[in-house]
């Protein structure tokens, strides 16, 4: 949602690079860019006005340090400012001391409020330890019961309802349904509609009297734009809000409504939908989503992402595959399906330093990932454990198989070899200069659970496992080695453009290569 926010903030601090210190003069100039960026992100004026004129007074007063490029103090003082007008830094539902915590889920129709109860349930009890129960007291819209109760059923959570009752006799009922079967949180949905009005305003405010919530909790559509903000707006006015849920931030909109949200409302950004599956629901957390916003990249982000995705152990025996020499297609291919646990390339893209800003314009297509795999599940297993023998005939059969070119296959065994020198190289860097040859194997293997390899080796455990993957992964897709862990090697090389390894490219091509040997032949004859 922000690559075109991030894009323009960047071009606007390029224009500092050249100076040699922040006057009052360049920083008003910077200032005219960051404000036109900011407004094209549909970002609310009046925000606008006021953020401008914080991130003056903080660059204006701060101390000038000799020897720091001017424009990394501008993005230091507008990063900070950008904290504060997203903030609270620890904005967080509270739960009740007594009996059970009830969040009241209110919003337009359409926002993915009826998905987005199920996710906070499911996240409630995998984060908490809690035992959630969803009311579906959303009587008004057709399916919605229903829609919940599939939900809930998926995500193994109990969902309450009774036909034929009010809504705030649903939600009393519900909360008392939670006392009897030991439920600690109750999550209620209430109905929307596809514009504010008085009858839905009344409805939601007389759930609240009813059954007096612990929380209140607006779910807001980031596509919207500037409607969100006017909707919540609203919303906040009828209801004494806890925070709000932004949803659908993974979509393609500016991402103004979700800078302008807590300004506007007075109310914390408490959780994020990023996706439809229902795992994808993220804590908001200010300083990342500022870092974002900027392209610093999230990497804190990123390693819970990979924590929660990839056992310490898969990582760990990634590690220790690449750093002891030992590393088939079978490995390969299980480097692969690690990555695609993370998600869509372009996201976790997004999360790395350097590349947030440039993701819109990757060329990302992760139909090559199911390619890749395509390829290796056509070989046998003996195959994959010994790649050596894929002679012509079988290089053959597992292009078929795979429904693509011979070429792709001769790429994919290309790539792999020059993983393997990749991780020679690293090995002889690495470990086998703190070690000899013979101890590394030992070394490895008496590693203790937090990885940490004596005197400060090549990395190890569950970061170090996940530094390797991405160095391997990077290769798989084409570029150099020497990368920082989790990026690809040779950096952005190789990610956009005519070399961007994730979108279609040239496989040694055999028309190519059909031409050359013509020629070669024609030489012999003459």
């Amino acid at each position: 949602m922000f690559e075109s926010l991030t894009q323009r903030l960047t071009q606007s601090f390029s224009f500092l690079r050249d100076k040699k210190e922040l006057t009052a003069d360049n920083i008003e100039e910077g200032l005219a860019e960051v404000r036109a960026a900011l407004l094209e992100a549909d970002v609310h004026f009046k925000v606008v006005q006021d953020f401008t004129a914080k991130v003056r007074t903080r660059a204006l007063g701060e101390r000038r340090i000799a020897g720091v490029d001017p424009s990394q103090q501008f993005i230091a003082a507008f990063h900070q400012e950008l904290v504060e007008l997203l903030g609270p830094k620890d904005a967080r539902i509270d739960f009740a001391k007594n009996g059970p915590t009830i969040i009241l889920m209110a919003g337009l129709q359409g926002a993915g409020k009826t998905t987005t109860c199920a996710k906070l349930g499911k996240y409630m009890r995998e984060k908490f330890g809690r035992r959630p129960l969803l009311v579906a007291a959303d009587v008004k819209r057709p399916a919605a019961v229903e829609q919940l109760q599939v939900l809930g059923k998926q995500i193994d959570v109990p969902v309450f309802h009774v036909p034929g009752l009010t809504p705030p006799e649903l939600c009393l009922r519900g909360v008392a349904e939670a006392r009897v079967k030991g439920c600690d949180l109750v999550i209620l949905d209430t109905a929307g509609r596809l514009h504010i009005d008085q009858e839905m305003m009344e409805e939601v405010r007389a759930i609240a009297r009813t059954v007096k919530p612990t929380a209140t909790v607006l779910v807001v559509d980031a596509m919207t734009g500037q409607d969100a903000v006017s909707s919540a707006g609203a919303f906040n006015t009828a209801l004494e809000l806890t925070g709000v849920i932004l949803t659908k931030l993974d979509g393609d909109a500016r991402g103004g409504a979700a800078v302008s949200l807590k300004a506007v409302t007075g109310k914390p950004v408490l959780f994020t939908g990023v996706g439809e599956k229902i795992d994808d629901l993220d804590a908001f957390h200010v300083e990342r989503m500022a870092g974002r916003i900027l392209g610093m990249g999230d990497v804190v982000g990123l390693v819970e992402k990979a924590q929660s995705a990839i056992s310490e152990k898969e990582a760990q025996a990634s590690f220790e595959k690449m750093v002891l020499g030992d590393f088939t297609l079978e490995d390969m291919l299980g480097q692969l399906r690690m990555i695609r646990k993370l998600g869509p390339l372009k996201k976790v893209l997004g999360m790395m330093p350097g590349i947030g800003s440039q993701v819109g314009a990757l060329d990302i297509d992760d139909k090559q990932m199911n390619r890749l795999e395509a390829l290796f599940t056509s070989m046998t297993p003996r195959e994959r454990l010994q790649p050596d023998i894929l002679d012509m005939s079988r290089r053959r059969r597992v292009a078929r198989g795979s429904g693509q070119e011979v070429g792709a296959v001769n790429d994919l065994l290309k790539r792999h070899r020059e993983m393997k020198l990749l991780m020679k190289q690293m090995n002889k860097l690495g470990l086998a200069a703190q070690f000899g040859g013979k101890q590394k194997e030992a070394a490895l293997k008496s590693m203790s659970g937090t990885g940490e390899l004596a005197s400060g080796g090549a990395g190890g455990g569950f970061l170090g496992g996940l530094g390797g993957l991405g160095k391997g992964i990077g290769n798989l897709f084409g570029g150099g080695g020497g990368a920082p862990a989790g990026m690809p090697p040779g950096g952005m090389s190789g990610l956009g453009g005519g070399g961007n390894p994730f979108g279609p490219r040239p496989m040694g091509s055999s028309a190519t290569r059909k031409s050359g040997k013509k020629k070669k032949d024609k030489k012999r004859r003459r």
